[in-house]
């Protein structure tokens, strides 16, 4: 038994220079950070997104922005209910699969610390993530420069 669930989120760069951005976990130095009342980082959200769905359990956004309240800000720590969740229902990653669009940054030159630090948080093997990324040839928002934009796809399998 598998199941399958499909995950987006996106942020605009924010004005605050005080604000770190960042993405798939990692900080990225020299970018303005994005928009948002935790730390932003629409890799990881869209991953909840894709999780909570495949479980078809409510929008992560419930629990995150309760734990958003509580100065929780750290998008790592909503994964890991995502990944609860998933556990209590007897699955595990089979496969995951990220679409980021955007200006910027380049995502080639940090795709490996990202593969790196997902690994880490979601305790799966690097070669079942794929990473890629458009500029979508600037004809969006995203594409523009104004943000960044993610989707993502995961499979879970059944391991109970």
């Amino acid at each position: 038994m598998f199941r399958v669930g499909f995950g987006q989120d996106s942020h605009r760069f924010s004005e605050d220079a005080n604000k770190k951005f960042v993405l798939g976990g990692i900080e990225i130095e020299g970018e303005k950070g994005l928009e948002s009342n935790s730390d932003g980082d629409p890799i990881l959200h869209a991953i909840c997104a894709a999780i909570e769905q495949a479980l078809g359990r409510i929008n992560f956004s419930v629990y995150a922005d309760e734990m958003c309240k509580n100065g929780i800000v750290d998008s790592a720590e909503y994964l890991k209910v995502a990944l609860s969740h998933m556990k209590e229902d007897g699955y595990a990653i089979n496969n995951l699969g990220i679409s980021v669009e955007a200006k910027k940054p380049k995502i080639l030159p940090i795709e490996e610390r990202m593969k790196n630090r997902l690994v880490e948080i979601l305790g799966i093997e690097k070669n079942i993530i794929g990473i890629n990324a458009t500029s979508g040839e600037g004809l969006t928002a995203f594409g523009r420069g104004e943000g960044v934009q993610v989707f993502v796809i995961v499979s879970l399998k059944k391991v109970i």
